[in-house]
């Protein structure tokens, strides 16, 4: 390996590593919010960054259905993949992805809240994959969506197109975890938030840039975290260290 090639790689690692270093980094000071901010009981909410957990319920009747398999929902995202060969090997590449939210109830025993969902950080388990082959053709509401999208499924030959479809929602009565600013709820004529909290909505805060909403406990996501925290920092540093060195080899300094 030439010198120069060396460096080059050598500096993409160092990148790398640098990157995995930060998101260590954040993952950290993320877990350590989450393990600091109690939970909340809705009626108990105060205003500013909070910490609930509940059941999701409907507001005011606004479903989504999920595009791929026609499913209630307050939110959802997808994302449609092609798997495409080449002389090097083969990859999957994004040939469309979108993603739908509307304001929604969470629920505990003391009440519930409205949550406006815009600006959050949203991770939930996947709900649904399917991959289509020449052998294996997809369902008809996934036709139907890409059909509507003008997305061929089938190649000019008419053969099925190797496709990898999977998605992601938020359905009535999941459990989920926020994490949140509580502040001023502008639908409180309607009554948006009931058993004497009608003033309050969980939204994205303008000085907490934190917003966050997952299906897993918290319990379960600190444990997350944690492998986040260890991969970060540990891939981080190996990857400074052997892209450093890289370097020094390549221009002879060490």
């Amino acid at each position: 390996m030439s010198d120069l090639r060396r460096i080059f790689y050598s500096f993409v690692l160092l990148v790398m590593g640098i990157f995995f270093f930060i998101s260590g980094y954040k993952s950290f000071r993320r877990k350590r919010l989450i393990e600091d901010t109690p939970t909340s009981k809705i009626r108990a909410i105060a205003m500013g960054l909070v910490e609930i957990y509940g059941v999701v319920v409907p507001y005011k009747g606004k479903i989504l259905k999920s595009p791929l398999t026609n499913k209630d929902c307050v939110y959802y995202f997808f994302i449609i993949e092609e798997y495409r060969s080449s002389e090097k090997g083969g990859r999957w590449v994004t040939i469309k992805t979108g993603a739908k939210r509307v304001p929604f109830f969470l629920q505990d025993d003391t009440g519930k809240v409205l949550v406006d969902p815009e600006g959050a950080q949203v991770e939930v388990n996947r709900d649904y994959e399917f991959y289509s082959s020449t052998t294996k053709t997809p369902p008809q509401s996934i036709i139907q969506f890409m059909e509507s999208s003008g997305i061929r499924y089938k190649s000019f030959l008419g053969l099925n197109r190797s496709l990898r479809f999977r998605e992601y929602f938020i359905a009535p009565k999941d459990k989920l975890y926020i994490l949140g600013t509580a502040g001023d709820n502008p639908y409180v004529e309607d009554g948006s938030v009931s058993q004497g909290y009608e003033d309050v909505m969980i939204q994205k805060g303008k000085k907490n840039s934190i917003y966050y909403i997952s299906d897993k406990p918290e319990k379960d996501l600190i444990k997350n975290y944690k492998w986040r925290i260890v991969g970060g920092f540990v891939g981080g540093v190996l990857l400074i260290l052997v892209g450093t060195s890289g370097i020094l080899l390549g221009f002879n300094l060490f």
